[in-house]
């Protein structure tokens, strides 16, 4: 069979947008939707939960429930599967990561304290690409792909051109470079040409250089695109967030979806 959407809901309107976006990526997979809600209590002892135990993890069960119902009736035909998992949601989501085709997350969701920690933490660990939904319903628009060089960029340019396809829109893909610098748009061409020749299966393309700050000008591209694409760390040599990424997950302005494999993080442990 083939590895699931995997996609973490906590009831929320974020969590909600995500499972709309995991239903959709199921189907046009042909994969099975994985519903997932991770489920912690103070004292994990054994028999230590307490009076109010049982309310509380039927409340849970009831979030995977209603979530399962929300994507069948977004997605029809939907193989719709719920999963309430003991744990930390970092640690229940990065470990189902491993078998999953893609992992999905709300943008504002799974992170009761609003920082925005948790969602960085799975787009930097997951080992698989990790999809961020943004807004009620996914938006039209090209598959963008912001590439640097990197390893990770190199999966992402895979990653989308895979995602034009199976979605039957436009592929662009974008490199940036900093603006008045001698040779260096010649330099981002020719980067560009060079990863392109290594993805001899992309379809039609429309590739371009950017100039300006790097994380500024793949959030501003963003907000022409359907989905934009990009390595969770870059040519800089970051080891858990690169700057782009960090902005993109910040202030993207489509759903984002960050590269990773279970090979790239070997690589990178």
């Amino acid at each position: 069979m083939r590895d699931p959407v995997v996609v973490g809901t906590d009831g929320t309107a974020a969590s909600r947008a995500a499972v709309r976006l995991a239903a959709r990526e199921a189907v046009t997979r042909g994969c099975a939707l994985s519903v997932v809600h991770a489920f912690t209590w103070p004292d994990p002892r054994p028999g230590a939960g307490g009076a109010g135990y049982a309310p509380a993890r039927g409340a849970a069960s009831r979030v995977v429930e209603e979530a399962v119902a929300f994507a069948q009736r977004s997605t029809p035909g939907v193989d719709a599967r719920g999963q309430l998992r003991d744990g930390s949601p970092g640690r229940v989501l990065v470990a189902l990561s491993r078998t999953a085709a893609l992992l999905v997350i709300g943008g504002a969701g799974l992170d009761r304290l609003g920082t925005g920690a948790l969602a960085r933490d799975l787009v930097s660990r997951s080992w698989c690409p990790v999809a961020l939904a943004r807004g009620p319903r996914p938006p039209t628009g090209p598959v963008l792909a912001a590439v640097d060089g990197s390893p990770f960029a190199r999966l992402g340019l895979r990653f989308a051109a895979a995602q034009a396809r199976l979605h039957g829109c436009p592929l662009h893909v974008a490199h940036v470079v900093p603006d008045g610098v001698l040779g260096a748009a010649e330099a981002g061409a020719k980067l560009l040409d060079e990863m392109l020749a290594e993805v001899p299966e992309l379809p039609v393309t429309r590739h371009r250089v950017l100039t300006g700050p790097a994380a500024a000008t793949v959030v501003r591209a963003s907000r022409h695109a359907g989905l934009v694409v990009l390595g969770p760390r870059g040519a800089g040599g970051a080891r858990r967030l690169g700057s782009v990424a960090g902005e993109v997950l910040r202030r993207g302005g489509c759903p984002a979806v960050f590269a990773h494999s279970a090979a790239s993080m070997r690589a990178v442990h």
